[in-house]
């Protein structure tokens, strides 16, 4: 999402960054830079005058120009300003406040048709459920048509139960014999999905109020698609308004969009960002840190949550079982086809890149990352191509045998042998680090 975005403040950085000292006029430029990369994010332009005299007004003091590294420094003071318009440090007020298991919680999800508001419910629904809890979802969408037999499949393919009422009329009937339901079954958590329009209006404002008044939520989330810009803060201003917000869920941040919406809310609101949704998947769904993101932003990478995803991603099993093969020298082109198979499990190379610090955007162009996309795939083709022996154990790969792998996999032979070659190097690599005694953690078996 935010790859135009970091690559002009990475350029705006420049003024600064690397000088033993630097002037007013040097904070001044970078700042302006900053702002011009800001507003073409399509960021509101209050909180992007806020930002810019919060900046200029901290970095102008001595604790920047009398440092010993000033750009450093400076950089130092966007990334906390960027933090703080993003959401701040404090966990607690973007973690959902959901009682025990012995009291049912509530969540209203909201937003206009198109924001994927019912996809998101059942992307929280999988969530909560990998975490303990046992959540219902509830069709309460009673407008826009086949919104309950989409919830419905949904519930159906991530394993959580659905309360429809097929021709019901009436969304509060429908909660309530959902919490009937629900207290016979040890639910602790009911999701509502619930009406939506094409815009807002007052006949939805109007059902959604008595819905609160009925279920008394714990959570009232609004969903909002981060492709309208600032079209979604302002939408979410006026839910807060009306009925009240207790945070925002933003979906299509793994799109091109500029960004805007997600460096305003905040701000403009004063409703936390809770959760993104990154894709289409059932499991695309994370959990906002500004910090994290901040980092990103600048071109800093984010370890943790790239960590994180590596850890949910890769069978604990596997990691143990590769780390033991890697000390023992065992690693073969079988178990390299495995970590190709995982990597592509989590999204591909693209949904990585931009966590891995000095790999953000503008340093892998467009062309690069496209390449490596494809060579992912000739690999693969290639290994595919091998009998489970072959893999196993490459040594016997002839030229009569390579030959044929090439063949069978649409590829040159001399692509048959990079492949052997890459292999061999990287055996050669682990091999050096692989010193007796030593332990090297590789996080989910990635190399």
């Amino acid at each position: 999402m935010f790859d135009t975005l970091t690559q002009k403040i990475t350029g705006a950085l420049r003024f600064v960054a690397g000088k033993s000292t630097i002037s007013e006029k040097n904070i001044e430029d970078a700042v302006d830079a900053i702002k011009m990369a800001l507003l073409e994010a399509d960021v509101n332009l209050r909180v992007v005058r806020r930002f810019v005299n919060s900046t200029i007004e901290e970095a102008k003091g001595e604790k920047v120009l009398r440092a010993v590294d000033p750009g450093q420094q400076f950089v130092k003071i966007v990334h906390d300003k960027l933090v703080s318009f993003l959401g701040g440090t404090d966990p607690s007020e973007r973690k959902l406040a959901l009682r025990g298991p012995d009291v049912i919680s509530t969540v209203l999800m909201l937003g206009l048709q198109g924001s994927g508001k019912t996809t998101s419910a059942a992307k929280l629904a999988l969530r909560l459920k990998k975490e303990g809890r046992k959540p219902l979802l509830v069709a309460c969408d009673l407008v826009r048509p086949a919104a309950v037999e989409q919830l419905a499949v949904l519930g159906g393919q991530i394993g959580v139960p659905v309360h429809r009422e097929d021709g019901a009329a009436n969304s509060v009937n429908v909660y309530k014999n959902a919490l009937a339901w629900a207290k016979q079954n040890l639910i602790d958590t009911l999701i509502i999905d619930t009406t939506g329009r094409l815009q807002i209006d007052e006949p939805m404002m109007a059902e959604l109020s008595r819905l609160k008044e009925a279920s008394k939520p714990d959570e009232m989330l609004l969903v909002a698609d981060a492709m309208t810009g600032q079209s979604a803060v302002d939408i979410a201003k006026t839910f807060d308004e009306k009925i009240g917000l207790t945070g925002v869920v933003l979906t299509k941040f793994d799109s091109d969009t500029r960004g805007g919406a997600a460096l305003s809310l905040k701000t403009i609101t004063g409703k936390p960002l809770k959760f993104t949704g990154t894709g289409e998947k059932p499991e695309d769904f994370e959990p906002f840190h500004p910090e994290r993101m901040a980092s990103r932003i600048l071109g800093m990478g984010d370890v943790m949550s790239l960590i994180e995803k590596l850890e949910e991603d890769y069978e604990e099993e596997k990691a143990a079982e590769l780390e033991r093969k890697l000390h023992k020298m065992e690693f073969t082109l079988e178990d390299f086809l495995d970590q190709m198979g995982q990597i592509k499990k989590m999204g591909g190379l693209a949904s990585l890149v931009g966590m891995i610090p000095g790999l953000g955007a503008g340093k892998l162009t467009d062309g690069q990352m496209e390449e490596s996309e494809k060579e992912f795939v000739r690999m693969e083709a290639v290994m595919r191509s091998m009998t489970k022996d072959e893999r196993k154990n490459p040594s016997i790969l002839n030229a009569s045998r390579r030959k044929r792998i090439a063949a069978g996999s649409g590829q040159p032979v001399s692509q048959v042998n990079s492949l052997v070659k890459r292999y061999e190097e990287a055996r050669k690599m682990m091999k050096s680090f692989m010193k007796p005694g030593s332990r090297m953690r590789l996080p989910g078996g990635m190399f």
